[in-house]
């Protein structure tokens, strides 16, 4: 793999942040890695790199994992609008502040931090149902849509990689279970837990941030910008039963569950997220409709206008998670990851493996927007490294997995921080721009923990 297969996730990059434009960076991204795949065939690459963006496109949405987050992102749109036009998000808030389990800003950011915790499940699904109950709590209080962003999407995957009763288990067991080490695969897994000092930090500032109503940086500023604005807080429907949102909260959180351990045969850990999030969605969107037709205040016409009117609104975002994926897409086949965890060598003093394989998979996984294809990439040269220098197994393996928490949390061209997007209502580039600094305080302390780890165990 050669040197410039780093190049289309530098461009995209660059582009995000001089241009504020994601959707023009990533298509121009996608074209120049196309570009650089058809360099190395025959003909007019012009052509071909035309016609080969194209046909990537087409591949990455026709795939059928892929097809269900896309249909999933859309539907997401129609749920939220039908919940909003219904009265139900203005009830729900009303509801929470007279029972005393809202009534501050502390206890919204517990509400939603633990509402997130406890559905860890899947990550998209942890980030939609803590992002569907606070979105109106946020506006009642004064805090951003970005404070709301930042809350979830540093929750969910740290909290979806520390218990791995889900499918981040399944897939990292899939990916161990063709290495012999001198521990089961379970086992070495289960002892990452405790290493995994990035998705505990990430959680301790999230934690801080709610309990003293801190914040700082990029976020501070979207915080003073909201205060010094009119507040016009989306009651422009009144409130009238929280049943209309809370019913259909409940069903896409219990049928979500009642999928996984469908679609796994009888084990949740191993059942499909695509499939489940889909169906639960479009599940929650029927028992929506039928709620608020049952009310006889709206019509079956009426409320195929609100629930397009919905999936209209997320169209920006959708295409942004279609462009992230098929930009993935084409960085494997350009090879882009392997080329950057090659630069991992032989020639690093024992002590520094840990921390740069963690600071490796953090730079794939900001580079190519997707952490599970960076345990992919990393855990093949990890483990190998385990075994060649008789380094622990769960301390590399949480380098890695944390690793690719922290460069997803940091890039602009993450499918995960679009769907956190989606999630809260916020702007994707204000939310990446909020929440970075975060990361970043995160991802240094991750690194030192490592270090010293690595300089005491070994």
């Amino acid at each position: 793999m050669s040197w410039y297969s780093i190049l289309p996730p530098l461009i995209a990059i660059l582009i995000v942040f001089w241009r504020k434009e994601v959707i023009m960076a990533l298509l121009v991204a996608v074209a120049s890695s196309e570009f650089l795949l058809a360099l190395q065939g025959d003909g007019n690459t012009l052509f071909n790199t035309f016609i080969n963006t194209i046909e990537r496109v087409v591949s990455v949405a026709s795939s059928p994992g892929n097809s269900r987050i896309l249909i999933f992102s859309i539907l997401i749109g129609a749920l939220l609008a039908y919940i909003r036009e219904s009265g139900g998000v203005a009830a729900t808030v009303n509801m929470l502040m007279n029972k005393g389990v809202a009534k501050s800003k502390r206890q919204v950011g517990y509400l939603t931090m633990f509402s997130g915790i406890a559905v860890f499940i899947e990550s998209n699904l942890s980030v939609l149902t803590a992002g569907i109950l606070s979105r109106g709590l946020f506006d009642k209080f004064k805090m951003s849509r970005a404070r709301l962003a930042y809350i979830i999407d540093s929750t969910s995957a740290p909290v979806c990689i520390l218990i791995l009763l889900n499918g981040w288990g399944a897939y990292v067991l899939g990916l161990l279970g063709n290495y012999e080490m001198s521990e089961s695969a379970v086992s070495v897994l289960w002892g990452s837990i405790g290493y995994n000092f990035y998705a505990i930090i990430t959680l301790l500032i999230v934690f801080y941030t709610i309990s003293f109503d801190k914040v700082h940086g990029p976020l501070k500023k979207a915080e003073e910008q909201l205060e010094h604005q009119k507040t016009e807080l989306q009651e422009e429907v009144k409130g009238t039963k929280a049943r209309y949102m809370l019913v259909p909260l409940i069903t896409l959180i219990g049928s979500m569950v009642g999928f996984m351990y469908w679609s796994g045969d009888g084990d949740i850990a191993s059942g499909s997220g695509s499939k489940s999030v889909l169906y639960a969605t479009i599940l929650a969107c029927v028992v929506a409709y039928f709620l608020m037709v049952s009310s006889r205040q709206f019509t079956h016409h009426k409320l195929v206008d609100i629930g397009f009117k919905g999936m209209g609104e997320l169209l920006p975002l959708v295409a942004i998670v279609l462009l992230s994926l098929t930009l993935g897409a084409s960085l494997k086949d350009l090879g882009t990851g392997v080329f950057v965890a090659s630069l991992v060598g032989d020639f690093l003093p024992l002590y520094l493996v840990v921390p740069v394989l963690f600071v490796t998979g953090a730079v794939i996984s900001f580079t190519t927007g997707t952490s599970w294809g960076t345990f992919a990439i990393l855990i093949p040269i990890g483990v190998p490294l385990i075994q060649a220098l008789g380094l622990p197994p769960s301390l590399v393996i949480a380098a890695i997995l944390g690793g690719g928490v922290f460069g997803d949390h940091c890039s602009p061209i993450s499918d995960t921080s679009a769907v956190s997007a989606i999630a809260s209502g916020c702007d994707l580039l204000t939310h990446v721009k909020t929440q970075m600094p975060y990361a970043l305080f995160a991802g240094g302390l991750t690194f030192v923990a490592y270090l010293v780890t690595s300089i005491i165990v070994l």
